[in-house]
Order: structure tokens, then sequence, then C-alpha cells
């Protein structure tokens, strides 16, 4: 973090406890990392974000593994290095393998991907590159999925295009 754009926030900084509780709870070792601290600089966004994202993370539907798929493909598209060195291990540890983690980076969809990992990433890379999404791309989603899921899918694409793109705007 040594070139972040803003003076991340320090500990024994000024900061709302309950929210700092929350904020390191959802951490696996209760360590605030570079985007909390960049995000306690204002209370009202570090509170919304972190009720946001800790449901995308904990309490969808959508199986963690394909959320952390979504995620490290999203980090890859918009170059967000932070975001990929976070999801990378949590989408290896949900089921993921390093070769799909290699084939992530790599332009297109590899055919090492199942049906439904292939109908994911192809949503991802039509919502992070061009926002619209074919609704061929959605029926599919559905078919697989259901329409709950299939909009969690959506969600976690688009709340993590906006992970991304703060990380990548601050240098985080």
């Amino acid at each position: 973090m040594t070139h972040v754009k803003v003076k991340p926030w320090q500990d024994g900084d000024n900061a709302p406890p309950e929210l700092l509780e929350n904020m390191q709870a959802r951490r696996p070792n209760g360590e605030l990392i570079g985007i909390d601290r960049v995000l306690l600089k204002s209370f009202p966004l570090a509170t919304g974000w972190n009720g946001l994202l800790g449901r995308v993370r904990a309490e969808f539907e959508l199986p963690l593994e394909y959320r952390e798929l979504i995620m490290c493909r999203v980090a890859v598209l918009n170059r967000a290095e932070f975001e990929w060195n976070v999801h990378k291990p949590a989408y290896l540890q949900a089921g993921g393998t390093p070769e799909k983690c290699d084939a992530m980076r790599a332009d297109g969809i590899a055919s090492l991907f199942d049906g439904k990992e292939r109908a994911l990433l192809e949503l991802t890379d039509q919502s992070t590159r061009n926002v619209e999404v074919d609704a061929a791309v959605i029926e599919k989603l559905k078919a697989f999925f259901g329409e709950q899921q299939t909009v969690e899918a959506v969600a976690t694409v688009a709340a993590y295009n906006m992970v991304s793109r703060f990380l990548v705007a601050l240098a985080i």
C-alpha cells in the first residue's frame, strides 16, 4: 500500500467501534487489509460496503466456488491485482484449481471449464467489458441456476466490478 493515492486509515485513528468490529469480523484473522483502511476514510461508505460485500461473500445461495470464480475473472479483466491476490486463494479453497486460475488469466474461455462455469465466465466477460449481457447468456444461467442464483451471479459481477474499480482508481 505504499503508493495508495489517499492516506489510509491508521490504527488509533477515529472510527466507530462497531464498524471496526464488523469489518474485522469479515477477515479471517481479524486484520484489516488495504481496501478496508481506505474505505475507513468515509464511515458511511465503509458501513454500506461492508454490509453489501459481506452478504455477497457469505449469504448468497450461488455456491462460493462460482462466486469466487466471478471475483477472480473480474479482477483479471480490470487489472486489479490486489483483488486477484485476495480472491485466488479463496477460489482455490472453495474448490477451484490452479489450472483454472491460469486459464482465467488468458484471453477467451478455456475448454477446461464446465458448462456452468463457462456461462458464468460469459456473463462476467460481457458485463465487465460491455455492461450489456446477451439474453442467451442470461437464459443459459437461468437453466443452470434458476432465477435467484442468476440474479446473485449478476450482482456478484456488478459488486466486484465496483470493488476492482475502487482498487485500481486509488492504486490499492
